[in-house]
């Protein structure tokens, strides 16, 4: 029901009382083109400088990092860069000393828009900060 984040989700329930499950709170999404080259999941100097000022500045209690690609590569390659992705997210939020709480890589399958266009297909590479507080 909570995706494995068991106690940072908010529950609750439709009319007829089944559960739902809602997202923590979304505090930052991260344009994957912004922070990565084509194919890779290191992030450059720069890129980490960003990063380290967000999540000190962000003053969560803990992090969910999640990456996402876009549909154009196989299902198991974007599975694998988008969790590489996610990791070295948080590996910088760590070094920055923020307590990630879980990482998840998605692929493609979470678009945040139709993977129709080119730009759709960049709005879809990206990794999201979910804040828990």
């Amino acid at each position: 029901m909570d995706d494995g984040a068991e106690g940072y989700m908010s529950a609750h329930v439709r009319r007829d009382g089944s559960p739902v499950c809602r997202r923590g709170n979304l505090c930052g999404s991260l344009p994957a083109d912004q922070f990565f080259a084509t194919d890779k999941y290191s992030i450059n100097t720069a890129g980490q400088k960003r990063l380290r000022e967000f999540f000190r500045d962000a003053g969560a209690r803990g992090y969910i990092i999640t990456g996402h690609t876009d549909s154009r590569a196989s299902d198991a390659y974007n599975m694998r860069l988008s969790q590489n992705r996610a990791n070295a997210v948080a590996r910088v939020a760590r070094s920055a000393g923020a307590n990630v709480v879980e990482v998840r890589g998605y692929g493609e399958r979470d678009p945040r828009v139709p993977n129709t266009s080119a730009a759709n297909m960049a709005q879809n590479r990206r990794v999201e900060i979910i804040c828990v507080q």
